[in-house]
């Protein structure tokens, strides 16, 4: 049998003990990370959430308490009593290192098999294994820091809020669906049968519903679900720092949200940010960086070189051209060491995946030169490109030709991609701006219509209300997004709070009065009641704790994470529920062959 705590209570972490606490008894608990056993010396290193101190036993320790320590393997819980004491072997590497416990009093509290890892911070095995053991890689301090470095980002965030006016308020979590973006995770009702309530994607409507309600400063700390494609940075269920304000323009969000990343950064890191922040415009950005949320720390802009080829015969560009696409690129400045034909045939089947046919490039070198396009152009055309992207030995141009948002996508991707590759941005830096003035819509092929570029409740530019009916291509919104390092870390907008301008908007996307009032009637009735200009946004908490713990994975800041096909290795989630289950909810399930 285990023994138990009878009798002792822990008086100490283990991490938290230092040259100051010699002398003392003291009690600490935690898990055995090793076992180090000399003949008539014997040291346990004893973890705890807070770190690691040596016990040690020697030949003046009782017998029976040495035999008991002797049999202490990796990952038992023990307890332990014991005196400070210096340490003669200085550990230099962990806090506690200049001391030792030496103990007079231990319990074994539990025994544990082998693990199936080494839990350590050093550990080197897949993924998919240290997620379904997830309960033991989250005893390892590099994840235990980061999931309580989560616990004081939210903490700072509830206290800069508060302190700002803003009131938490708990939205629901079974919602009515109202498909317009990604698709809602749905809940059967048992009690209603044949309806569905959704799983929130955001708190959107019931944020504006407060501040209709008078709340005037709304936040929470927002679970929200969306059933999409998962990349690296996403996950199928996550959380949001959400915010919403009345009467209200762009300037008093963004500058209320500026001071809460000045503040999270300062105290979280002790880390300076300048404010207020450089704001790009939505199609500068494309245009120079080729993505929304660009990377700013390095250069690599795009270059249009649509102009220059306009009578051009080769037939790669001239047909991009006459799809009504473009012709841009990049100048890798003095990569042509780096990039050899080999590493460009990489770089070429890495724009592929985002659906452009084909790279075309020059690499100019003090040896000679090489290039994939230029012997079928004109040389004038050939100066005039090199002229524009500021070409000279040591530098690789990198083409692409094909409809414009495959030319931004490709390109924009490859510029981050080359800037990791070739160790262009400096460690330890960040990069914060906004990116403004979006597109209220973006047209849908597959649909066959128009849908809104973030959501139908945002506010388009004042002076572009009749572009909701006659040049919604043309219609820009009251939107924002804030972007560190190239990730998007939040957005939102100036909502609509003109009954007659949401009706228009509706229209613009396709609805019909009915569907807009079997969809959204309890907002459109709501707004009959006086609504004040508001708006907010919300922050991807995952991401911004990801971005300031120093991780690329967001798996490493949440708890229990999903995988790439949104399901639960440890618990094996998604599972078949019995059929009576089903049955309550008059649910039949349809085979995969009919399906």
């Amino acid at each position: 049998m285990a023994d138990t705590m009878q009798g002792l209570k822990r008086t100490h972490y283990c991490g938290t003990l230092r040259e100051e606490h010699i002398g003392q008894t003291v009690v600490v608990s935690g898990w055995v990370q090793r076992n180090r056993d000399l003949g008539n010396l014997m040291f346990i290193d004893l973890r705890d959430r807070s770190g690691i101190v040596q016990l040690s036993f020697d030949d003046t320790t009782d017998k029976a308490l040495f035999e008991k320590a002797s049999t202490a393997r990796s990952e038992f819980v023990l307890m332990a009593q014991g005196v400070v004491l210096a340490r003669e072997s200085i550990n230099k590497d962990i806090p506690t290192g200049k001391i030792e416990i030496q103990v007079n009093d231990l319990r074994i509290l539990a025994k544990s098999e082998t693990p199936p890892f080494e839990i350590t911070d050093t550990t080197n095995v897949k993924e998919d294994l240290r997620l379904k053991y997830r309960y033991l890689d989250l005893r390892r301090s590099e994840l235990q820091n980061r999931i309580i470095s989560r616990h004081k980002i939210v903490k700072i965030a509830r206290d800069y809020f508060d302190e700002n006016g803003f009131i938490e308020v708990e939205t629901p979590i079974l919602i009515k669906s109202t498909p317009e973006g990604a698709r809602d995770y749905l809940v059967p009702s048992r009690v209603h049968h044949g309806k569905f309530y959704a799983l929130p994607q955001s708190p959107q409507l019931y944020k504006q519903l407060l501040m209709l309600s008078g709340y005037d400063r709304y936040m929470q700390i927002a679970r929200c679900f969306r059933d999409e494609d998962l990349r690296a940075d996403r996950q199928p269920e996550f959380t949001q720092i959400d915010v919403e304000m009345s009467f209200v323009d762009e300037e008093d969000v963004m500058t209320i949200n500026e001071g809460f990343i000045k503040r999270v950064f300062k105290e979280f890191l002790n880390y300076d940010v300048p404010t207020p922040f450089r704001r790009i415009p939505y199609d500068e950005a494309m245009d120079r960086y080729g993505i929304d949320k660009p990377d700013t720390r390095f250069g690599l802009e795009l270059c249009n070189l649509s102009d220059l080829l306009t009578d051009c015969e080769f037939k790669v560009f001239a047909g991009a051209l006459a799809n009504g696409g473009s012709v841009r690129g990049i100048n890798v400045k003095g990569a042509a060491s780096a990039l050899s034909r080999k590493e460009i045939d990489k770089l070429t089947d890495f724009v592929k995946t985002y659906r452009a046919k084909g790279l075309a490039f020059t690499r100019i070198t003090a040896d000679g030169e090489s290039s994939s396009f230029e012997k079928f152009l004109k040389p004038e055309e050939v100066a005039a490109i090199r002229e524009r992207m500021g070409a000279e030995v040591g530098d690789v141009l990198l083409i692409v030709a094909d409809k414009n948002q495959v030319v931004y996508d490709s390109l924009g991707q490859l510029r981050n991609h080359l800037a990791r590759k070739l160790n262009l941005i400096e460690p330890n830096t960040y990069d914060f701006l906004w990116v403004t003035d979006f597109p209220l819509f973006e047209y849908d092929e597959e649909e066959g219509r128009y849908a809104a570029k973030h959501h139908p409740f945002t506010s388009p530019k004042l002076d572009q209300l009749d572009r909701l009916e006659n040049d919604k291509d043309h219609c820009y919104a009251r939107a924002y997004d804030v972007i560190i390092n190239g990730y998007e870390v939040g957005g939102g907008s100036i909502r609509i709070n003109d009954p007659e301008v949401q009706n228009k908007m509706f229209k613009a996307l396709g609805f019909t009065e009915e569907q807009a009032m079997e969809r959204f009637g309890f907002l459109l009735n709501a707004f009959k009641y006086g609504v004040p200009p508001h708006g907010g946004m919300a922050y991807g908490l995952d991401r911004l704790i990801m971005i300031m713990t120093g991780t690329e994975n967001i798996r490493d800041v949440i708890a229990f994470p999903k995988v790439q096909n949104a399901s639960e290795l440890m618990t094996n989630c998604p599972d078949f529920v019995e059929d009576k289950s089903l049955a309550e909810l008059a649910i039949a399930v349809v085979p995969e062959e009919e399906k």
